[in-house]
């Protein structure tokens, strides 16, 4: 059944009715009718007693058909009330919103921007002051116009659309048919009328082409002007594309026919309208209906100063503007354009891995800044020359095969070093001269992060969740202060008497600052509710410890932040930080200078690229273009079908193996790791979590639609794979470098129908399980990753397959061997050892990329040919620096 529906409604709504000008008619307030595009928002502020309710009847209100219901209202703070209204004509509902205040007792008409209606509702929604005089008595009630388009012969066409269809979603897309909206995850997305009817027309006969002449008929009104026609469908398709991400060369959703016409070519589903009969009110609604019009409240009585008070309040207004002109003038200095200077030129710099709690860091002694930087797929402790950038590697011992810099002494003459060797959450202290000399170890103390105390003769390092003071020879350890999480980047105030640092949630691992005063009390978040969720780190003193340096993603992307300390007067304004970097790289790591007022701090280009192995020439090559930056790849069982990471946004990709087909099926803010494609190749499992929440099990069908959670716990969720039959899914937990270090870890397995989950027999301490295709076995390695362990499902046995590190394991698609990842090790080499046996092969190594300029790589999969995939990083990460008094 097809409903026709007039397009392009505008809605002329007067400020006010009638009844309540003359209710109001002493207060002179002009009337200023507006007329709003389709969909707007507007807000109507008027006196309101809080006791009475209009009741808005069918028709009251209305013509051409067209009736107005009350359909939500909510009690808002600041005795606030608004109330949603749904106009529906024929098969049609558009919403606006009335908002009643009783602040100032006054009539007035906010309306939202002309600009912010052609941004949210497309160039054609307009916002018109009309004639201000008093209308007639008709001209009080929303009209409702239809916009038909003519031909040449004068005739109107109305466009038919399906009664029967409400929305249509394909990959991460929602289109609402009734109220012409496009939505991306939830989020609405800016696409201007033409392009929407485009896009409904091509959505009525999915996989079919639409001819150009029928476009022309249905959206030009048959309009013979064949020039004006293909400018105009093609600015519409273009258009349209950019709405979705669409590409004309490698199209997912829109292909063009040439010559004919064009083709949706994504899978859709498809949801029905829902049915009329339910009231827009319900009993359970918080809002009591009364017919009684509205009371304005009475007039608020006017305060005067008694005029022996007016000299003293005048000094005291004078007094407050110049402090806060003085206050300003203080904070302005920061908003002004910083010039960036840049410092090393490698692109080496090592930007850290936030997700294995190894932060970027950086320190300086005045004329040279150590950091870590990539030499082989490893990283090493390197030295700039801060005048040209001049980079040196700075000699460790070889028990240091992964050094992870902590911090500089006061005296600039030696720095602390940890050993990232091993995946274990806390790695021996070494202290190294900066000048060249003998290291030594931290009398074998373990940790995950230090520094020195002002007095440069005792050491603060972290240990889980506590802080320890000790002596420079590791003798004398005290406790200093227990924390609620993991704390990094430990740094003093230049007084002594504050220590600030960053603290790891032990469960989502979002990053906070947060303070202690050098007697180990008053432990308190700095900036507590800034960011949502937090993504504070790394923060630095200046020398004159007037600002403090920090990282953050407030505003989406890492940039460099300031915070001014506290003074007499910012205790009484309030301070925020002020951005100093905006891009268009990542900014990290941030320290200040010895003297003066210069910041040093890392800035990242990242990048990869997919590379595949080839046999025969035994090196690493491009993949090709239909998938050249994914981050982890994985094929269905059929071998048609691929699943892939982009690592731009961390969202899920899915596509035919040619590349055609492509949909998206996960955007932000959801992150994903790690994912699976079901025996049947009908839905994929995956690993994913959203900024500053646990990591979760999501199923998603693999034509689009919603991402289902699996479970639900309070606890991270890691790993899941399928079983054979595709009924069960085995996961495991995160190691403790992730997430939870406190709680047990083992393998589990959950029935998809019951939602019940078992745990696998002696399992304990095991993580990253991987089922076989076969069924037989599943593999799994120890929370330290020091070795490979296999589980037969017929004898319920647990058994040693190799007792080296492996990471990233992968079944081959016969079930024969395991391929996985050996990053530790030099040359990172990729290994593959049969099952059960344990014979290991050598498959690939960083050698076997060269001649690209490749830092190092992840192991990403294999084709359906088994042949390795690797995601080789090539980002370019420098030291750059900024003068905060340029």
């Amino acid at each position: 059944m097809r409903c026709s529906t007039i397009r392009d409604w505008s809605w002329f709504i007067p400020a006010y009715d009638e009844r309540t000008v003359a209710l109001l008619r002493r207060k002179s307030t002009p009337r200023v009718p507006f007329r709003v595009g389709q969909g707007a928002t507007f807000f109507l502020s008027l006196p309101f007693n809080f006791s009475t309710l209009p009741m808005l009847k069918p028709g009251k209100y209305s013509s051409d058909g067209a009736f107005p219901f009350l359909h939500e209202g909510t009690n808002l703070p600041n005795g606030l009330f608004t109330l949603h209204f749904v106009y529906i004509h024929q098969c049609t509902a558009n919403r606006f919103s009335i908002k009643l205040t009783s602040l100032d007792n006054l009539l007035f008409l906010q309306p939202i921007t002309a600009t912010h209606l052609q941004t949210s509702f497309g160039a054609n929604a307009s916002l018109t002051p009309v004639n201000g005089k008093s209308r007639k008595k008709n001209s009080t009630r929303p009209r409702i116009h239809g916009s038909r388009t003519k031909d040449r012969s004068g005739s109107q066409h109305v466009e038919p659309i399906h009664h029967s269809v409400s929305k249509v979603r394909f990959g991460v897309f929602e289109v609402d048919l009734q109220t012409e909206e496009l939505y991306k995850s939830g989020m609405r997305v800016k696409i201007q009328n033409q392009p929407f009817k485009v896009l409904s027309l091509m959505l009525e006969r999915p996989g079919e082409i639409v001819s150009r002449d029928e476009m022309q008929q249905r959206l030009w009104g048959g309009d013979q002007t064949t020039v004006d026609f293909d400018h105009s469908l093609g600015t519409a398709v273009n258009k349209l594309r950019d709405a979705l991400g669409d590409s004309a060369d490698n199209p997912r959703f829109i292909e063009t026919m040439a010559r004919r016409g064009y083709r949706f070519i994504a899978p859709i589903r498809i949801d029905p309208d829902p049915p009329m009969t339910k009231p827009f009110l319900t009993a359970s609604s918080s809002i009591l209906m009364s017919s009684s019009i509205l009371e304005p409240l009475p007039p608020a009585r006017k305060k005067w100063i008694r005029w022996p008070m007016a000299p003293a309040a005048t000094v005291i207004i004078l007094i407050s503007v110049g402090l806060l002109v003085w206050w300003s003038a203080g904070t302005a200095k920061f908003q002004t354009p910083l010039r960036i200077s840049q410092i090393t030129f490698s692109g080496r710099v090592f930007p850290g891995e936030p997700l294995q709690e190894n932060l970027a860091a950086t320190a300086t002694d005045g004329t040279r800044i150590y950091f870590q930087q990539f030499e082989n797929g490893q990283t090493v402790l390197a030295q700039a020359l801060i005048a040209d950038g001049e980079t040196s590697i700075l000699a460790v011992p070889s028990e240091i095969s992964a050094p992870s810099l902590g911090n500089i002494s006061p005296d600039a003459s030696k720095l602390l070093v940890r050993n990232d060797l091993t995946p274990k959450a806390e790695q021996p202290l070494w202290i190294v001269p900066t000048l060249g000399g003998t290291a030594r170890n931290f009398s074998n103390t373990l940790a995950h992060d230090a520094t020195w105390m002002p007095d440069g003769k005792r050491i603060l390092y972290a240990a889980g969740t506590d802080l320890f003071i000790a002596n420079d020879d590791g003798t004398g350890p005290k406790k200093f202060a227990a924390l609620p999480g993991r704390a990094f980047w430990l740094r003093w105030s230049p007084d002594g008497a504050l220590l600030r640092f960053t603290l790891l949630n032990p469960l989502n691992h979002a990053t906070s600052l947060w303070e202690i005063s050098s007697t180990g009390k008053n432990l308190h978040p700095l900036l507590s509710n800034w960011s949502n969720p937090a993504s504070e780190c790394c923060g630095s003193w200046t020398p004159d410890g007037k600002s403090f340096v920090f990282q953050s993603a407030h505003n989406g992307s890492n940039n460099i932040w300031v915070l001014q300390e506290k003074s007499f007067l910012s205790t009484l304004l309030p301070v925020s930080p002020i951005q100093l970097t905006n891009g268009p790289l990542s900014y990290l790591a941030p320290i200040a200078a010895n003297t003066g007022r210069r910041l040093f701090f890392i800035g990242l280009d990242a990048r990869s690229v997919l590379l595949k192995y080839d046999p025969v020439a035994q090196q690493f090559v491009p993949n090709g273009k239909a998938l050249n930056a994914a981050s982890l790849v994985d094929y269905s069982r059929d071998g048609g079908s691929v699943a892939w990471i982009n690592p731009e946004d961390v969202s899920l990709w899915r596509s035919k193996v040619d590349g055609t087909q492509r949909l998206q099926l996960t955007a932000p803010p959801l992150e994903v790791f790690m994912m699976h494609w079901s025996p049947s190749g009908k839905r994929i499992v995956m690993m994913g979590r959203e900024p500053g929440k646990l990591w979760r099990l999501y199923v998603v069908d693999a034509q689009g639609g919603d991402i289902l959670p699996v479970l639900k716990e309070t606890r991270n969720e890691a790993d899941p794979d399928w079983s054979p039959d595709g009924n069960s899914l085995v996961f495991g937990r995160l190691p403790d470098l992730m997430a939870e270090k406190s709680l047990p870890k083992a393998i589990y397995i959950v029935d998809l129908k019951t939602r019940q989950v078992t745990t696998l027999p002696n399992s304990e301490g095991l993580f990253s399980p991987r089922w076989s295709p076969d069924g037989r076995y599943i593999v799994a390695m120890p929370l330290d990753q020091s070795k490979l362990v296999f589980y037969d499902t017929a004898a319920h046995t647990w058994k040693t397959l190799i007792a080296r590190p492996a990471h990233d394991p992968v079944w081959s698609n016969d079930s024969r061997w395991i391929y996985f990842h050996d990053f530790l090790a030099q040359d990172q080499p990729v290994y593959r050892v049969s099952v059960p046996d344990g014979k290991l092969e050598r498959v690939a190594g960083l050698k076997s990329v060269q001649p690209l300029d490749v830092l190092d790589f992840r192991f990403a999969g294999l084709t359906p040919a088994d042949v390795p995939l690797v995601s080789a990083r090539i980002s370019t990460a420098n030291i750059y620096s900024i003068d905060l008094n340029p």
